[in-house]
């Protein structure tokens, strides 16, 4: 044994390697155990279809896959721009090889592997925060589930005179692929689709139901055609007195008020049932300021996407910002020195450009801050108030803040 830079003990026999597609089965079972579920036929045949074997990364003790971290290619919709971003994936180390330093391992080559194909950052959905403070990640965006009382919420009047459409997944998937193309790219934090991914977003596997009816489609057809729809599902309760059943919306996506207003109205008035859940909305979800009794959306707030900036200058050049900025940031990355300097940053709505000085620090922060700040939805102060963001010259803060917000929050509800 030896320890690593994070103070781990490594085991000596441990190699860490690029799989091939015959390690797929290993790889899914390895990691379905280190999360304790069984796993299933139908979830494993369906992951397979989205596996990249080269973008993904095993460990191995004696010949035994005991680590694994994945990784999908796709690109993020970001403050101004879309950019190629590390999709990070099924890290999880068997529970046997824990405290080895194998997540440590697997993270470095993850990190550097990303960086050397030209990708600024890496993301993930973490299963606990704690495990990715210590790699540099930031929470960047964060998410409002809701539990709709649909009996108890007052609407207002409608906004217009289209229709709903109703229909199968397959038969409807053109309209919904055109409607997500037509808003990903201007949403912060919403990732590409290519015909694998919907594939695996329309599966409808048996595990996603968890009990629940099959996966239902509504469109919402306006003046200029299809401009919204809703991916739900619904699930049937009685008691004696009557139906409870739930409507379970997957995702909703809408390019005018018009559709979204007509889409939550439908999914709110579903026959026999009395509430409607979402695990994933935006913070500043319209919804908030539409129904009359925004208490009765009993509104929950979580993490979502963790963002690890993974080479500063290509990150901060390759977003936009609300705001001309100029400034001097001193940044701290103990696990990827590379990162570690001075860099002087100067950006606009229409361009940035990030490179290395020997000017003094306006600001000084570690990492994860840059993470944190990266789609928009951070506020610099809230950060400062952490101290994972600190002000060298006076003012700086003030000055800083607005360039780094956005017109748009920042939202995601795609698990990868």
């Amino acid at each position: 044994m030896k320890s690593n830079d994070l103070g781990e003990a490594v085991a000596d026999d441990i190699t860490i390697e690029v799989p091939t597609h015959e390690d797929w089965d290993d790889i899914y079972s390895t990691f379905s155990a280190a999360i304790n579920i069984d796993g299933d036929p139908q979830s494993r045949e369906a992951e397979r279809e989205l596996f990249e074997p080269a973008r993904s990364l095993v460990a191995r003790s004696g010949g035994r896959v005991v680590g694994t971290l994945g990784c999908n290619t796709r690109q993020i919709a970001v403050p101004g721009a879309v950019i190629p971003a590390a999709h990070g994936c099924r890290g999880a180390v068997s529970p046997a090889a824990r405290r080895q330093g194998l997540l440590t391992k697997l993270m470095r080559r993850h990190f550097e592997d990303a960086r050397a194909l030209g990708e600024a950052i890496t993301l993930c959905w973490a299963s606990e925060a704690r495990i990715y403070h210590r790699f540099g990640y930031g929470l960047s965006i964060r998410r409002i589930g809701l539990n709709v009382n649909s009996r108890e919420v007052t609407l207002p009047p409608g906004k217009g005179a289209g229709k709903i459409i109703e229909g199968s997944p397959a038969d409807l998937r053109d309209a919904l692929v055109k409607v997500y193309d037509q808003v990903y790219a201007e949403q912060p934090g919403w990732s590409e689709r290519t015909e694998a991914h919907w594939d695996y977003r329309l599966a409808d596997l048996m595990s996603m139901r968890a009990g629940a009816s099959a996966l239902r489609v509504v469109l919402h057809e306006g003046d200029g055609g299809v401009d919204g729809y809703a991916l739900w599902r619904v699930r049937g309760n009685w008691t004696g007195n009557g139906p409870i059943g739930q409507v379970e919306l997957v995702e909703q996506v809408s390019t005018t008020p018009e559709a979204y207003d007509a889409l939550w109205r439908f999914l709110l008035t579903v026959d026999l049932t009395r509430s409607v859940t979402t695990w994933s909305c935006s913070i500043d979800e319209p919804l908030f300021y539409w129904v009359g009794e925004p208490r009765q959306l009993a509104a929950h707030l979580c993490d979502a996407l963790w963002i690890r900036v993974v080479d500063v200058a290509k990150a901060l050049e390759s977003r936009r910002y609300a705001a001309p900025v100029d400034v001097v940031i001193d940044v701290t990355d103990e696990f990827m020195p590379v990162n570690t300097g001075r860099w002087r940053l100067t950006g606009s709505p229409e361009s940035a450009t990030c490179v290395p000085t020997s000017d003094p620090a306006d600001l000084a922060c570690d990492i994860r801050a840059l993470g944190a700040l990266y789609m928009g939805g951070t506020s610099i102060r809230t950060l400062a108030g952490t101290g994972l963001v600190r002000e060298l010259t006076p003012g700086a803060l003030a000055a800083a803040a607005p360039a780094f917000g956005w017109h748009r929050s920042p939202s995601a509800f795609e698990l990868f």
